[in-house]
């Protein structure tokens, strides 16, 4: 890793939900969290608590030298929204198949 750069994955026990257009595309109570160095948290959410019959494969790859490579999906109206590593480096490797969301809501306990 580059000297200051950190990244740490935990698991996660809050309540997240993602939403589009009023839609619950996902939905999870066991997410993992990913903190990494100058980035917002994000929540990778494990693919049985996501609508994957809503994501449209895309083209898009992009290169993380600290995760891997990034294969993207689509949402109707929401091109490359939702993205997962199916082959994280070792270091991150708890997040492979984990899909990605840019915006991840966290339900109150009720």
């Amino acid at each position: 890793m580059t000297q200051g750069h950190r990244i740490t994955v935990e698991q996660g026990s809050r309540h997240v939900r993602v939403t589009r257009d009023g839609q619950v595309v996902a939905e999870s109570e066991r997410p993992l969290l990913l903190r990494e160095t100058g980035f917002p948290v994000r929540y990778y959410l494990p693919p049985e608590d996501v609508r994957t019959d809503l994501l449209k494969p895309s083209d898009t790859h992009t290169y993380c030298p600290f995760k891997g490579t990034a294969s993207y999906w689509s949402l109707p109206d929401a091109p490359d929204a939702v993205w997962a590593y199916p082959d994280p480096k070792p270091e991150v490797a708890q997040i492979k198949d984990h899909f990605c969301f840019y915006e991840v809501e966290e339900v109150p306990a009720a």
